[in-house]
Parts: C-alpha cells; structure tokens; sequence
C-alpha cells in the first residue's frame, strides 16, 4: 500500500516523473503529436512460468496482472496478457512494443514504449494510440528454482508501475 500511495503521489504530479523519463529515455517518448489523457498507478503481480528452451528450461513471462488506479486510489480498470488494458467501462487496447530500457538501478521490470495494435469497446481506451511503463518496482524473473522437476511451475511477482496512455491528435 505504501508503494501504492507513492505512485498515487508520483501521478498527481506527473509532470516530474513525465519529464525525467522523456529526457533520460528519449526512445520511449510518443511521438510529439500524442497527448497524455490518462496517468494510472498498477499494482499487481508478473506471471512466470517455468518452461523448456532450448536444451534447458527458465522462467518465461505469461502475463501480467494488475489493478489500475486513478491518483485519487480509486480503480479505473485492469491490466492483464496481450498485453492488454481495459477500463471499467469495458472499452479495451492491446499494445506491442516499440521501444524499452532498463529500470533505473536495474531491480525492476523495463520501462516500456507500447504502441496499440487493437481496441474493442467505445470508451475510455478506445483511442488510446501509445502506453508509457516508467516508474516500475519489482516483476524481474526470478533468478533460480526452474529446473527439469519444476517445469509447469508458475510463480507471481508483485510488481507496481505508472502507466501514461497517451491519444492520437
């Protein structure tokens, strides 16, 4: 809850966090023409499983899972495999990713550019055109337990981020 309330926080100042990812991470900027219309703080889990590559096995991503608030605490929807946003209204994006850099310090998930490849519903999400990761803590993989007796074996690693939708103009 304490991560929770600093993002809140983060969020409703956005233009801090906002600036700093830009100017630190220009590749993971919409493009100029976008406009920001929704900040959102997550909170949930990265969904891993450990399967065979190649001549071994390692933890693979299956999805994410997270709840996503508004920077009043209120939840305005909820991230889940695709990767996939849907609001409270019903109203769907499914991104893909264009661009991505390491997190800060490196103990945490990527930040990522998405750009939205589909939409369903007519509401909030419906002309979401682009998605900013920043702010991440937490989701890395882990770094052992996956091996010939594990294989199957799916584990959760909370993880919390602020995502940016930004519109096409």
């Amino acid at each position: 809850m304490v991560r929770f309330l600093q993002l809140a926080t983060a969020l409703s100042t956005l233009t801090g966090p906002l600036q700093s990812a830009s100017a630190e991470r220009p590749s993971l900027s919409p493009p100029a023409e976008a406009r920001l219309v929704l900040q959102v703080a997550a909170e949930g889990v990265q969904i891993y499983t450990c399967t065979a590559q190649g001549s071994g096995v390692a933890w693979t991503l299956t999805a994410p899972e997270a709840v996503l608030r508004d920077s009043g605490g209120k939840t305005i929807g909820k991230h889940f495999a695709g990767p996939s946003w849907q609001a409270s209204d019903g109203s769907t994006v499914v991104g893909e990713v264009a661009a991505r850099a390491d997190a800060p310090g490196g103990n945490a998930i990527p930040w990522l550019l998405l750009r939205a490849k589909s939409h369903t519903g007519a509401g909030q999400f419906a002309d979401i055109a682009f998605i900013q990761r920043i702010d991440t803590a937490g989701g890395l993989a882990p770094v052992a337990g996956c091996d010939a007796g594990t294989q199957g074996n799916e584990v959760r690693i909370p993880y919390s981020a602020a995502y940016l939708f930004y519109a096409a103009r």
